[in-house]
């Protein structure tokens, strides 16, 4: 039942197919990454192995033509076995698609020795100062949830600067990795592995070509590529980042709630109507919310997004995420005594997908409000071109 494909097959199928290699040793150590609070140094290199730090790295630079849809499918195909190694594969390549935005000088640098830079971003900051200097900026601060710093060649950070009109404006920097310190802050109920330490620079000098404006990413313009996924606004594709390593994650948990029912009637112990039915009921979510992410996916796959698409696809996205956690939630409560036990893996992926779709980018009420916004403010205008 698990592993539905979420599109007809294509050309990008190598990928997918070399995403689902990576998938087994991820699975394989996962529980060990758990314990540990990290990522074999061996999962991560099957990561960039199958493609993840290329699939929206610029042609330019040796990137891949991967499309949404079939990112999408590679990162569930990890999740299956292990959310945190999902998650740091979906911004192995989200990530990249944030440098596209660099100027060409910039990219050239990260992308000097190939495509396969391994790139972690983080705009949380507290502290962050960019001070204006000859030809650039001296950064200082730190920075948390920077996912998979511990193996990363680069980072893009945030932070405020005075603009031209002494207006404060956003702006992403990028590090390379000797210019950046590492702090072990993330000890988490779940997705402990995906190591999201905190990043530390202390008065470092960034070139202005190793530098953008944030709201232009966030729009979608800007972009120094040709090519049509780098330039879509950030939320038409954000949702995808996060929920994709959830969906993987859900069709796992499906898989071992499957293999227990057949264990029961293997043993001739008929397995209860109720939880029969509560099995059903879960599968159906699963599928129903990779329905929800392939529409995401394709919409973007497809064209820009409009306002409308972007609004729909960011609600989509987090409410996928949410018939997600519902449907672990009935895999996990129906293994009863069983699952709770700290050797079953069912109780991992529930601690993992409850732990990801707390991420502000999956959060359903602001994508609702969002989503209602335009008709809303669409019929104020109208009632007041009338009066």
């Amino acid at each position: 039942m698990t592993g539905m494909l979420l599109a007809p097959r294509t050309t990008s199928d190598t990928f997918v197919s070399a995403a689902r290699a990576a998938g087994v040793p991820a699975g394989r150590h996962a529980a060990r990454a758990d314990r540990e609070r990290r990522l074999s140094p061996d999962v991560v290199a099957a990561l960039v192995e199958a493609g993840f730090s290329r699939a929206l790295v610029p042609a330019r630079h040796g990137g891949d033509p991967t499309d949404f849809v079939t990112l999408t499918e590679a990162v569930a195909a990890v999740g299956e076995g292990c959310a945190s190694a999902a998650w740091i594969g979906s911004l192995l390549a989200y990530t990249a698609r944030f440098a596209a935005y660099l100027p060409a000088e910039g990219q050239a640098e990260i992308w000097a020795d190939g495509p396969d830079s391994r790139l972690v971003s983080s705009l949380v900051s507290t502290t962050a100062t960019a001070l204006a200097a000859d030809g650039g900026w001296r950064l200082s601060g730190t920075w948390t949830y920077a996912s998979g710093v511990e193996f990363s060649d680069w980072a893009l950070v945030m932070a405020m600067v005075a603009g031209a009109d002494e207006q404060r404006q956003a702006r992403f920097f990028a590090i390379p990795r000797d210019a950046y310190r590492i702090e072990e802050t993330w000890d988490t109920v779940g997705m402990r592995a995906t190591g999201s330490h905190t990043l530390v620079v202390e008065e470092v000098f960034v070139p202005g070509h190793r530098s953008f404006l944030m709201d232009d990413m966030f729009a979608g313009r800007g972009a120094v590529s040709d090519e049509p996924r780098h330039s879509q606004p950030l939320f038409a594709v954000n949702g995808l980042t996060f929920a994709a390593p959830v969906l993987g994650a859900a069709r796992g948990a499906l898989e071992l709630s499957e293999r227990a029912l057949a264990d029961k009637a293997a043993r001739g112990t008929e397995p209860s109507e109720a939880l029969r039915i509560a099995h059903a009921r879960a599968a159906g979510e699963i599928d129903a919310a990779g329905l929800l992410l392939t529409r995401a996916a394709l919409s973007v796959d497809r064209a820009t997004a409009t306002d409308e698409v972007l609004v729909r696809n960011r609600r989509d996205c987090a409410l996928a995420t949410q018939l997600l956690v519902g449907a672990v939630d009935a895999l996990f409560h129906g293994g009863g005594t069983r699952s709770q036990s700290a050797a079953d893996p069912l109780q991992r992926i529930w601690r993992d997908t409850h732990s990801a779709a707390s991420h502000m980018v999956l959060q359903f009420e602001p994508a609702a409000l969002a989503f209602t916004r335009g008709p809303l403010d669409a019929a104020r205008a109208e009632k007041r071109s009338g009066s």
